[in-house]
């Protein structure tokens, strides 16, 4: 009686493992828009299991865009080094993202010292294009710019920067980054508020620290609310092939009730 219990518990077990492998060999990925970006182009994708849950969500970068990045010389640079890009339509109401920014600084940008190393900005934006391009400059709107999010919708230790971007929102760190406390910076994570909604959220990393890592993965800090339902990240990961082509990816979601 008690073999025949064990065999059963095994085999249990077994078909549970069964189902959860068959659901992940039923993943799919969706493919947004494809833009040119640099001599090369970009592209959002969303990977979802058997159930249609979050797996990932992530851009590409292809190898002629990685190899062919402004240097910002004396010259006008001879691309366009700020894209946006919707992700596909299948992550709607599923995952609180709506499109994504590429950012590429080959000067870095302030504060001086910290952040003016050559570097991407990987904005995952909450908000819709037209939302975010009618952002004005921060001296016509300090009030909305002023106007943050309760603390507990941003991670422990996160603090505003004083000001704002127009077409981007205020931005916020995490005070305890190694770069801010002595050290070179290679990749960070940050948050974005506008009017009082978290509207992005940031991994930014710099061309070097790509460059030497085939991948590398962190977790994305977490709030203690968050204001939208939905399957948030818990990870952050870089993915750099064989062929050249950089992936920046959310992944390991979780669902989260708005409170």
């Amino acid at each position: 009686m008690k073999k025949a219990f064990l065999l059963l518990a095994v085999a249990i077990i077994g078909l549970t493992s069964c189902k959860k492998d068959h659901d992940h060999l039923q993943a799919r990925i969706f493919k947004g828009p494809v833009s040119q970006f640099q001599d090369g182009h970009a592209w959002t994708w969303y990977q979802v299991d058997g159930k249609n849950k979050p797996l990932r969500l992530g851009a590409t970068i292809d190898a002629k865009a990685m190899s062919s990045l402004d240097t910002g010389g004396m010259e006008m640079p001879d691309h366009e080094d700020m894209l946006s890009i919707l992700f596909p339509v299948q992550a709607k109401d599923t995952v609180p993202f709506i499109h994504f920014g590429l950012d590429w600084n080959p000067h870095g940008h302030e504060p001086a010292g910290i952040y003016d190393k050559p570097h991407f900005d990987f904005h995952f934006y909450m908000i819709s294009e037209e939302y975010r391009e009618s952002i004005p400059t921060y001296e016509t709107a300090q009030e909305k710019f002023d106007n943050f999010p309760d603390a507990a919708y941003m991670p422990q230790n996160y603090i505003a920067i004083p000001g704002g971007v127009p077409q981007m929102g205020a931005h916020w760190v995490d005070v305890t980054s190694p770069e801010l406390n002595g050290q070179l910076f290679t990749q960070t994570f940050l948050m974005g508020s506008y009017d009082g909604r978290v509207i992005f959220y940031e991994p930014m990393i710099t061309r070097a620290f790509i460059l030497s890592h085939d991948s590398y993965e962190r977790a994305v800090p977490k709030p203690a609310k968050v204001q939208k339902n939905g399957y948030y990240p818990t990870k952050m990961r870089l993915e750099r092939a064989a062929d050249g082509s950089v992936n920046i990816i959310l992944e390991a979601f979780e669902y989260r009730t708005q409170s």
